[in-house]
């Protein structure tokens, strides 16, 4: 129940990224969509460590995952500048929306395939799912760190959100954080290195960080 109650959780995050966009709270609809990333990249864990999976579980993240990473990043973007450029601003929402299903699809239809040459040699197929979200954001964290508006404009965030769909769903060998593996001795200060880093980087910079 845990694990699902926090891939719940994702969703819901994700769906409060929308709410806060429709407001115009730019800020925190990114920051929603980022403890949605958060929030996903802990479920499956907590699953393990508790033995927990499920098809239920696997299916279920990917649904709240197409919303948090796909439909509500596309939403979000047109609000904030695609709208200006109607029709091949909703059409770039579209495209990411879709691709973004298809990687998600392409994913579980592999799941119980024995034959992945990248997944077998530590990679993934295509960007991921919350690193494509957080591509897709990358102008909203240039504009909310330096404030220039060129970051906000129609037509190139159109062309960036189309090279991220494109990304989404191809073959391109992508690395799998999961196959990061310090050794023994030395893991627990790479990752106190990790965490002091990134946690002072959103202390002092978090937009850049991020």
């Amino acid at each position: 129940m845990l694990p699902n109650a926090i891939t719940a959780a994702a969703l819901c995050s994700g769906l409060t990224g929308i709410r806060f966009a429709v407001s115009g709270e730019w800020k925190l609809a990114v920051i929603a969509i980022i403890l949605a990333g958060v929030l996903d990249g802990i479920d499956g864990r907590i699953a393990r460590l508790l033995r927990a999976q499920s098809r239920f579980g696997a299916e279920l993240d990917s649904l709240a995952d197409n919303v948090s990473f796909g439909v509500a990043p596309a939403l979000i973007l047109f609000m904030w500048a695609l709208q200006d450029l109607p029709r091949i601003g909703w059409f770039a929402g579209l495209a990411f929306a879709v691709c973004m299903a298809l990687r998600l699809a392409r994913f579980n239809a592999q799941i119980d395939v024995d034959e992945q040459p990248h997944k077998s040699a530590g990679f993934l197929t295509g960007v991921p799912a919350p690193v494509g979200a957080g591509l897709a954001f990358l102008p909203v964290y240039f504009w909310l760190e330096t404030g220039i508006d060129a970051f906000r404009n129609p037509i190139y965030l159109a062309i960036w959100l189309g090279l991220i769909a494109f990304l989404l769903i191809s073959n391109m060998a992508t690395l799998s954080w999961s196959s990061i593996r310090p050794r023994r001795n030395i893991r627990l200060e790479f990752l106190a290195l990790v965490g002091i880093a990134f946690g002072g980087g959103i202390l002092l910079e978090p937009w850049w960080t991020l």
